[in-house]
């Protein structure tokens, strides 16, 4: 009964640093996307902007 606890526990352990890594991971790459959209939009923005000054 011990080895099955030990055991249990074992994968529990495994499983909550697997879970904590794919939050970690998904925020991450939230806050990536998030500014890469940003950096996207402002650069569309100044390509308009040149466009219509130039026009």
């Amino acid at each position: 009964m011990i080895s099955f606890i030990n055991a249990f526990l074992s994968y529990l352990l495994v499983m909550i640093v697997f879970l904590v890594l794919i939050v970690v991971a998904v925020i991450l790459g939230k806050k990536l996307r998030d500014k890469k959209d940003i950096s996207d939009a402002l650069k569309a923005e100044n390509a308009t902007d040149n466009k219509e000054n130039e026009a």
